[in-house]
C-alpha cells in the first residue's frame, strides 16, 4: 500500500499485523480522490474515521490538507496509523484518537472540509454513524462525507439534511459521497 497522489507520492505504508482490517487499495484511494477533485470544495480540515492504516487521510495531507484527525478503536492500528504519519512526515499537523467512532464524534471539535468514513464491510452502524454526523458540529453546509461500504449493502440516499451527490462502484467497494442539502 502506497501513497498514490502529491508531495508524499510513493512512499509505503505498514499493516497491522494481526488485525482483521480492509484497507482502501490505491485503485479505489485514487478514484476517491479523483471524484473529489471535480469539487470546488477546500480541504483544510480532514477527518479519517474507521482509520485503520491512516491511509486516506495521509493522502489528503499529502494533497494538500492543511489538517487531519484519524480515529480508530483498535490501538495496534493507532500505532500503525502514527508509525505512517511520521513516515510521511505530517506529524504537526495530525491527531490520532484511539476510540469508537461513536465516541469520537462525542469530543471531536471542530468542523472538518471532508470526512472519510471506511468501516469493515461487517459493521452495520455506517447509517447511523452518518446521522451522528449530520447532527454533529463536525460538518457544515460544504463538508463533504465520503462513504465507502460493499457494493451488496447499498446506503440510503439521505440521512437527515445528508444527501448523496455522487456515487462511484469499483467491484465489490461502493463509494458514496454525502453532502447537506441546501435549506429551501
Amino acid at each position: 500500500m502506497r501513497v498514490t497522489g502529491g508531495i508524499a507520492k510513493g512512499h509505503q505504508l505498514k499493516l497491522p499485523v494481526h488485525v482483521q482490517i480492509r484497507p482502501t487499495t490505491d485503485r479505489v484511494r485514487e478514484a476517491v480522490f479523483s471524484l473529489l477533485a471535480s469539487y470546488d470544495c477546500v480541504w483544510e480540515r480532514v477527518l479519517d474515521l474507521y482509520a485503520g492504516t491512516g491511509a486516506l487521510g495521509i493522502e489528503a495531507l499529502s494533497r494538500g490538507a492543511g489538517w487531519a484527525d484519524f480515529v480508530d478503536r483498535e490501538p495496534r492500528c493507532c500505532a500503525i496509523i502514527k508509525q505512517n504519519i511520521q513516515k510521511v512526515g505530517f506529524q504537526q499537523r495530525t491527531h490520532v484518537y484511539c476510540a469508537s467512532v461513536t465516541k469520537a464524534l462525542g469530543f471531536i471539535d471542530g468542523t472538518y472540509d471532508i470526512v472519510f468514513l471506511d468501516p469493515p464491510y461487517s459493521d452495520t452502524a455506517l447509517g447511523s454513524v452518518i446521522e451522528q454526523l449530520d447532527d454533529s458540529n463536525s460538518i457544515c453546509d460544504t463538508s463533504l462525507i465520503v462513504a465507502s461500504h460493499a457494493s451488496r449493502v447499498p446506503l440510503s440516499e439521505s440521512y437527515g439534511r445528508l444527501c448523496v451527490v455522487k456515487e462511484r462502484r469499483y467491484g465489490d467497494t461502493c463509494i458514496s459521497i454525502y453532502q447537506r442539502e441546501a435549506l429551501q
